[in-house]
């Protein structure tokens, strides 16, 4: 269900402010401030005011920005990095940079973007950093000081840049605690009131706007919050609400390419993408994103009825399927808790302080000249931080290799130099001069040959690095192929249509196997019922004269109570009449059982034909399967291996049911 807070809808008073900017910066800006007015510009023209909600208004002015600024291309990984490059980990959060140095980090970032992306994805560097860094300077700082402080940066730019959000509040909380691991409540309210200016910075103050106080209404003053406790608190469902635009900021940029396969009832546009709303009172009633936040209605539906968010879209079939599936379990799931714990004491970092930036070697791969191994200070939170919090595999290996070389060569780096050194001096105690020139000149070549082999090994490590971004690169290119993707779709889809028919065919099947069994049962009962034996047919045998003196059977009439058993002509009569009833009805009986085992044969006859088209049927799906299956499949598979397979279906991962927005 959406709930959202209507906020303050910044119309005129955002039109005039706006306008008023505008006209003064006209005359006397420089270019990258006429950039900054005219990215304003485009921004209200998007027309973004006339959303209804206050946060889906703020995620989307915040989610144009970044993709003007092309922040969008860039991790929070790519960005700690630009910071260790440039030395912030090493500065206070209270200090301060000037102009040249925030131009000098942004232009370095958007220099190793470069690197990474293709040409249709690259970022012209000066524009771009113009119109960042003037923004930014907007967004932070009053008057004409014209200087940001170092933490509003690393604010500003974890928040704006692409990557998961569990990622950049663990990187946030590692700025905001102390040695312990326990949150430092004072910096947690300079977090709020650095990320509540980026709403500020696009006119949503009113709605989203910082306050004194703020941050006791979170967390309580004088309570022990480790880093589970920020996690669970902020990436909750609702979460605080000064921040619910930042986790919609996060999904709406996931959606963007979500295609729904159906109209919108609204505005008919068909095949929309983003989110999706489905009406929970009208009869499949479905909107787009555009519809639903401008508040466009159709029909007998109202904005004031229930409405549920979706960020993908299912088959009618398939939530058929799944809401069985459900209804079928005996024991109801548990809720899922989505969110990792973390240690809470922070681990130790490792001393890398002998690392010492090699010759300049070319680019391998995304990774930045020279400088991208520049020293840092082991003891400051920012490279704690960002240790502790690279939980991905790739990075933890491609640190640990970077770690275990550079002990190995600081080790033999100080070790071979003093043995060199030894062995000159006591060889410069018992020799002239000419001999201690000797004796230097062999220490610097061993040390020149000690230096190349340093740099040969390090040439060896950015090799090895290279070639597992290489290995990497090549193995999530083979997931992303589109046209693997369609095959695979395809096949699915063939998948569906063949479980489907063997479905209807495994049900006739059935329902002939029941059928067969009650006409089994009827032609039991009827051979093993006494009138249907060979004794009792009148044609079989006909049957003698009694002789006189004899008792007749139970079936003839009996004999009248005092008379004797000898029976004259005129008793005769009777007795005859009733032997010819019997006979005509034994008659009627054979001709009735005569007519059932005729129909017998002929439902057999049907069962048989139903049969062979039932199994010609299943033997083209067989041949159609094979057809539909690829190249390295083996061609003689049998039936039974085709109907296993299609009964262990591939389970489906890009469907994701869309929850309530808060």
């Amino acid at each position: 269900m959406v709930e959202d807070c209507e906020g303050v809808i910044v119309g005129t008073g955002y039109r005039e402010k706006m306008a008023e900017e505008v006209a003064g910066g006209s005359s006397n800006s420089s270019s990258g401030e006429a950039s900054r007015l005219q990215l304003l510009q485009e921004m209200r023209q998007q027309n973004f005011d006339s959303i209804r909600f206050a946060s889906y208004r703020t995620a989307c002015k915040l989610r144009f920005i970044q993709k003007k600024v092309h922040l969008h291309n860039v991790d929070i990984w790519n960005v700690i990095e630009a910071f260790r490059e440039n030395g912030l980990n090493t500065l206070e959060p209270s200090s301060t940079l000037g102009v040249s140095r925030l131009e000098t980090l942004l232009s370095s970032l958007f220099h190793a973007l470069n690197k990474r992306v293709p040409v249709s994805q690259q970022a012209k560097v000066d524009a771009t950093t113009a119109l960042l860094m003037n923004w930014l300077l907007a967004a932070y700082t009053s008057g004409e000081n014209n200087k940001i402080s170092v933490f509003s940066v690393k604010v500003a730019l974890a928040t704006l840049c692409a990557g998961k959000l569990m990622d950049k509040f663990r990187y946030i909380y590692s700025q905001i605690s102390d040695g312990n691991g326990h949150m430092i409540h004072w910096r947690f309210a300079d977090y709020l009131k650095e990320v509540l200016s980026l709403t500020a910075a696009v006119y949503e103050s009113p709605s989203f706007g910082y306050s004194e106080g703020l941050a006791s209404t979170i967390f309580p003053p004088n309570s022990k919050v480790t880093v589970n406790d920020f996690l669970d608190t902020l990436m909750s469902d609702p979460g605080p609400h000064c921040l619910i635009w930042l986790p919609l900021y996060h999904r709406m940029a996931a959606v963007e390419t979500v295609a729904h396969p159906i109209m919108c009832d609204a505005c008919h546009k068909e095949n929309f993408t983003g989110f999706r709303y489905r009406c929970q009172k009208c009869h499949s009633y479905q909107l787009c994103q555009d519809c639903f936040w401008r508040g466009k209605v159709s029909g007998t539906h109202n904005n004031d009825h229930e409405t549920r968010e979706y960020s993908s879209f299912k088959s009618p079939s398939k939530q058929i399927g799944h809401s069985l599936r459900k209804s079928f379990r005996c024991v109801p799931e548990k809720g899922k808790n989505n969110i990792p714990r973390f240690p809470e004491q922070p681990e130790k970092t490792l001393d890398l302080s002998h690392i010492v930036p090699p010759s300049p070697l070319p680019s391998h791969n995304g990774f930045p000249d020279p400088g991208f191994m520049a020293p840092f200070d082991s003891g400051s939170m920012d490279s704690r931080s960002t240790l502790r919090s690279m939980d991905s595999s790739r990075l933890d290996d491609e640190h640990k290799l970077i770690a275990r070389y550079a002990q190995r060569l600081a080790q033999e780096a100080r070790t071979m130099p003093r043995t060199t050194s030894r062995m000159s001096q006591a060889d410069q105690a018992g020799r002239t001069p000419s001999d201690a020139n000797l004796a230097s000149l062999d220490a610097s070549r061993a040390q020149r040959e000690l230096i190349s082999q340093l740099e040969a090994k390090n040439k060896e490590i950015m090799r090895e690095i290279a070639r597992l971004r290489r290995q990497q690169e090549i193995e999530a290119a083979g997931l992303e192929n589109p046209a693997l993707m369609s095959e695979l779709r395809a096949l699915r889809q063939r998948k569906d249509e063949l479980e489907t028919h063997l479905a209807t065919l495994q049900d006739s099947r059935r329902q002939l196997m029941v059928q067969l069994e009650g006409l089994m049962k009827m032609l039991k009962n009827h051979q093993a019922s006494p009138r249907s034996t060979p004794n009792s047919s009148p044609r079989s045998t006909k049957s003698p004269p009694l002789p006189p003196g004899t008792v007749t059977s139970s079936r003839s009439a009996p004999a009248t109570p005092g008379g004797t058993l000898s029976t004259t002509p005129q008793q005769q009569q009777p007795q005859q009449q009733q032997q010819q009833q019997q006979q005509q009805q034994q008659q009627q009986q054979q001709q009735q059982q005569q007519q059932q085992q005729q129909q017998q044969q002929q439902q057999q006859q049907q069962q048989q034909q139903q049969q062979q088209q039932q199994q010609s049927q299943q033997s083209q799906m067989s041949q159609s399967y094979q057809s539909s299956v690829p190249t390295t499949s083996v061609p003689n598979m049998s039936g039974s291996a085709i109907l296993g397979t299609i009964q262990n279906p591939i389970p489906d991962s890009l469907s994701c049911v869309g929850g309530d927005v808060r």
